[in-house]
């Protein structure tokens, strides 16, 4: 008897490996300028025909985002006209190309190694490029394991997503690490309003060339990526929906088994009359939950909180800030797996229901201890533990799931890429406001006021967000997309 017949659990497991390889992607290149940023400052500080401020560097720092927010918004029109194949092996040939691209931006077009204001647009041109892969691969990896995987797993496989972005991000991390080895970081101070190197000759491996290191790096898995994207199918449900019942039958049969395939089919087909249904066939509610659910991942603060952990760290007054930060990694990790290993058996609402209670916990716990004096430096410290670890188990994974889940067959594209797109937004705008309201003085309290305010409104948030899970999100364990249809069309 073949795999056709009896199905393979080892056939889908290398199509989502694959696919899990995406989020890697997602979090490596996400994270690469973190190690990258100093030298990549110093370079274009040595500019003649601009000055390189903080404002340039901000934007330059955080310029993958902009292609973030395009390449998700842009994620449906790709999935629905090219197929969730082809759009993700598009992301991994813009991840490449990234990569390459700012490792050498003067290709072509500019002198090796000489810092003008048209090599940083040139620079910025292949983050923003690298930042819409990123978007692509953020809404179409969940949702090309979502419509592989069968119900009963699909919880737990949409999640080793969730794990292989953060994973991606500490590999990044520790990649970094390495590639810096004995080198030095430039030291960039502002002398009378002006920044400048203070340590140039000892630093300037760094300068000239452990940038680009760092971002060429994102080659090696990229470049595997898009070799791998090759070698798995199509999915099921996106070619039923544009006639290819055969095709879609044979990878049905190779991980279900012939019979169950027949089925699943039939089933597909049912919820897949129309492949251009228009957005709001099923009622708003259906798009208003993926977008809140969208919303409040990111609303509740956690990227804040990861992006300026050093920074926060040290204003506890707890050691070396590094040290704490990388436990905390250590810590995320966990927690995701805790989720991937109980999704499918505790269900996707009360993960995101507890999960939001323990993050309230501890963003509570955290603008105590500014409120009050005296508390140990521990305090805060195992608070932003609790809540980190918090999002972990829950919203993290569970977010991404729900998201690939809740909407029916025949608009899913469409209304991941809108769900995903207001992720970026919020990414944006939660990552923009933390340090102003962080570092906010008022009274006696002085910045201690802006540290409380922070994170008593992330905890007000956490709330809010238990609230509306409990009242709006519908429990997807167990069921299969067609039945989320259904479901929906019951209540538009």
């Amino acid at each position: 008897m073949n795999n056709t017949e009896k199905g393979s659990k080892a056939y889908l497991f290398s199509i989502v490996l694959v696919a899990v390889l995406g989020g890697l992607l997602f979090g490596y290149d996400t994270a690469v300028i973190s190690g990258a940023e100093k030298g990549l400052q110093a370079f274009f500080m040595g500019a003649s025909d601009f000055t390189y401020t903080d404002a340039w560097h901000g934007i330059t720092s955080s310029s993958a985002l902009i292609g973030c927010i395009i390449g998700s918004a842009i994620s449906g029109f790709f999935a629905s006209r090219f197929g969730r194949k082809n759009s993700l092996f598009m992301a991994g040939i813009m991840f490449f190309l990234s990569a390459l691209g700012s490792y050498w931006p003067e290709f072509l077009f500019f002198d090796y190694g000489k810092p003008t204001y048209s090599l940083l647009i040139a620079f910025n041109f292949y983050r923003v490029l690298g930042g819409v892969g990123v978007g692509l691969a953020s809404a179409i990896c969940p949702m090309y394991i979502a419509e592989i995987a069968p119900s009963n797993i699909r919880g737990t496989l949409v999640s080793w997503n969730q794990f292989a972005i953060i994973f991606g991000q500490l590999v990044v991390y520790f990649v970094n690490f390495l590639i810096l080895g004995d080198n030095i970081n430039p030291v960039i101070k502002a002398v009378e309003g002006v920044n400048q190197i203070l340590n140039p000759g000892e630093a300037a491996w760094t300068i000239e060339t452990g940038w680009r290191l760092m971002f060429v790096s994102e080659a090696v898995p990229a470049g595997l990526f898009t070799l791998l994207v090759l070698l798995v199918p199509e999915t099921p449900r996106y070619l039923a929906m544009v006639g290819k019942d055969e095709k879609a039958l044979f990878v049905l049969s190779r991980i279900n088994g012939l019979t169950q395939a027949k089925a699943i089919l039939q089933d597909i087909k049912a919820t897949a009359e129309e492949k251009t249904e228009k957005l709001f066939t099923y009622g708003w509610t259906v798009i208003f939950v993926g977008i809140m659910l969208s919303v409040f991942q990111q609303a509740v603060g956690i990227n804040a909180v990861l992006y300026f952990a050093p920074r926060i760290f040290e204003s506890m007054g707890m050691g070396n800030p590094m040290i704490q930060t990388v436990f905390m990694g250590v810590v995320n990790i966990l927690f995701t797996l805790l989720a991937i290993f109980t999704v499918e058996r505790l269900g996707r609402k009360p993960l995101l229901i507890w999960g939001s209670i323990g993050m309230a916990i501890g963003a509570f716990g955290v603008a105590l201890s500014n409120a009050v004096t005296g508390l140990p430096a521990i305090v805060p410290v195992v608070s932003i533990m609790i809540y980190s670890a918090s999002f972990m188990f829950s919203w993290g994974p569970i977010c991404w799931v729900l998201i690939a889940e809740i909407f029916p067959n025949t608009i899913r594209g469409g209304a991941v890429a809108i769900a995903v797109a207001f992720q970026w937004i919020f990414n944006f705008i939660v990552s923009s406001t933390f340090l102003p309201m962080y570092n906010m003085s008022a009274g006696d309290m002085g910045v201690k006021f802006g540290h409380m305010f922070v994170y008593g409104l992330y905890g007000v948030i956490c709330v809010i967000a238990a609230v509306f899970v409990w009242k709006m999100v519908p429990e997807t364990k167990g069921k299969t997309l067609e039945d989320m249809t259904r479901l929906w069309k019951k209540h538009k």
